[in-house]
């Protein structure tokens, strides 16, 4: 810990020792008598104190106004890139202190609450505090003229992780691709757009939809310019805000109990799979189709079926029974014992809870599951009858569908040593990069604003490009570093904290935005920026909503939208006039 706030420390005093002051500059040419003035003529107030004039170096000619009334500042612009830069590194050591806090407290408190709530929330602080900052500064005027910075950012973050981080992490994680799943750790096809790519679990795809719901606040706020209409615009940012912070409070809710929604999934999903793995060992054993012609079961067969299991011959089933015949089915694809598929298989169809199953609850059991994997079944002039191939084309989805879920032996957590001291850490870490993201975020945005005016680029493109190199490399170094692990958990969890982060740009960032704009009576007129927006949540939303795997060939049209969203923007602003 100490050692990783002395890059702070040393930048702190930096910045300290380049505050303004003002001196007089000495030129090589000196007068006809050889010396040089010492700037005092005709001194008559009788003050004993020499008062040098003020110069500004490097062509800079207007004064600049320094933020809390200390921080350094310039009008030129070697001045100016040097302070984003300073501020910018600053900006990033804030994201990295917030992350590795976060994570270290995840250790210690588990997912739930801290996991759904607070890790969303603490990874959008920068970019929320820089937002906030550009609506806030001075007048009215002001706020107008730097909340450019705000949507800048807000628009250059969402496009660049779902461009240039997306499309990167596509390439550094890809595998072969077999079954059109990725095979963990082989990647032999090389550079192969077809034949290698990544693959994720059905939550990344979750993740995914909820994104694209997300940007309902943008199509809501920018209704009133859709139509050309003056009069509802201050209502829009309103009712856009309401919900965008609706759909803040659901997304976090929804955090908090996925922990829960996923272990539910899990155990359907592996009773499923030992349903279907029963009902296909039966199909062995059973003396002649399980499905009438028409496709429904036959019960004659199921019947003597039931009576050829049924060894004592009492017309009842009993757990012994069930694990005979369960004994010789593999269950170690999902890590599952042949006790855990007894119990599953009694209490699926003992519908009597008398710890036995009869004939007629046998009968009904097979009956429900056979109909169930018909919709796994494949059209055919056989399709009606043939329940082997049902219930293979059944069994082998849930197997996937087992998969998708993530699921896997390496994710046990290993108890904390010494977790009073990791506790204490964390809070330091998070509350270090509270204050610098708080402290600095108000002298970054008056450095973009001055390096604006003194290159005449607008604040937009300097915020979209530069900023979210700031505030998102700490995201996009720890994405790329578990992609290129090569596996489906680790692809999984990145493409999952990508969405995240997108999610929380246009729920939690947007509600600060609105808020400054609605509580200022400052004039959205973003319409370039936010179809800008739209387009990269809506193309690469659509591109992962209805899909588990990405072949190589996806990448390119993630890299594509980024040069796409600048041009984009640039010929709508500035020449189609749109701002």
């Amino acid at each position: 810990m100490a050692t990783t706030a002395a890059g702070p420390v040393f930048i702190l005093l930096l910045l300290a020792a380049g505050a303004a002051v003002d001196g007089r500059f000495l030129s090589n040419r000196t007068s006809s008598a050889g010396l040089v003035s010492d700037g005092v003529h005709d001194h008559r107030d009788g003050s004993p104190y020499l008062f040098l004039p003020s110069f500004s170096a490097v062509s800079a000619s207007d004064s600049c106004d320094q933020t809390y009334g200390f921080m350094p500042c310039t009008t030129t612009v070697v001045g100016n890139l040097f302070l984003i830069v300073v501020y910018g590194y600053l900006m990033f050591l804030s994201a990295t202190y917030l992350s590795s806090g976060s994570e270290l407290l995840l250790k210690i408190l588990g997912p739930g609450i801290v996991g759904g709530l607070f890790l969303p929330i603490l990874g959008a602080l920068p970019d929320a505090m820089l937002i906030l900052v550009s609506g806030l500064s001075g007048s009215k005027e002001t706020a107008q003229s730097q909340v450019s910075v705000g949507m800048g950012l807000l628009a250059g973050s969402t496009v660049m992780l779902l461009t240039i981080i997306w499309g990167s992490c596509v390439i550094v994680g890809k595998c072969d691709l077999q079954d059109s799943v990725a095979k963990n750790l082989q990647d032999t096809k090389r550079f192969s757009l077809t034949g290698s790519g990544v693959s994720t679990d059905i939550w990344t795809k979750y993740g995914a939809w909820i994104m694209v719901i997300s940007v309902i606040p943008f199509i809501i706020v920018q209704l009133p310019q859709a139509i050309h209409s003056t009069s509802g615009r201050h209502l829009a940012v309103l009712i856009a805000l309401i919900v965008s912070v609706v759909l803040l409070v659901a997304y976090c809710f929804y955090q908090v109990g996925q922990p829960w929604i996923q272990k539910r999934k899990l155990a359907y999903i592996k009773h499923k799979n030992v349903m279907y793995g029963f009902l296909k060992h039966l199909r062995m054993r059973a003396l002649g189709r399980l499905l009438t012609e028409d496709g429904d079961p036959n019960e004659e067969i199921i019947r003597k079926l039931f009576r050829t299991i049924d060894v004592d011959n009492d017309s009842k089933l009993s757990k012994t029974e069930i694990r005979a015949l369960i004994v010789g089915i593999q269950f170690d694809e999902i890590d599952l014992d042949t006790n855990e598929a007894v119990d599953r298989v009694m209490n699926d169809f003992d519908t009597s809870n008398d710890q036995y199953i009869d004939e007629e609850e046998f009968v009904k059991g097979v009956s429900k599951w056979l109909i169930e994997a018909k919709h796994y079944g494949t059209s055919g002039p056989d399709a009606g009858s043939n329940s082997l191939r049902f219930l293979e084309a059944a069994h082998n989805e849930t197997k996937r569908d087992h998969d998708l879920l993530g699921v896997q032996s390496d994710e046990l957590v290993e108890a904390v040593k010494n977790p009073k001291w990791i506790t204490f850490k964390a809070v330091m870490m998070l509350l270090l990069g509270t204050v610098i993201a708080a402290v600095f975020a108000d002298p970054l945005v008056d450095a973009v604003d001055n390096f604006s005016d003194a290159t005449s680029i607008p604040t937009f493109f300097i915020s979209f490009i530069a900023l979210p190199m700031a505030t998102n490399s700490s995201e996009a170094v720890s994405a790329i570093i578990f992609a290129s692990r090569k596996k489906i958990r680790t692809t999984s969890l990145t493409f999952s904290e990508l969405y995240g982060a997108v999610t929380m740009n246009n729920v939690l960032c947007l509600s600060v935005f609105l808020a400054l704009v609605y509580v200022r009576g400052l004039t959205w007129d973003f319409s370039s920026e936010v179809l800008v927006i739209l387009i990269a949540c809506l193309v690469m939303g659509s591109l992962a909503s209805f899909r588990t795997t990405y072949p190589l060939w996806t990448s390119s049209i993630a890299f594509l939208l980024y040069p796409f969203s600048l041009a984009l923007v640039y010929v709508l602003d500035y020449i189609l006039g749109w701002s």
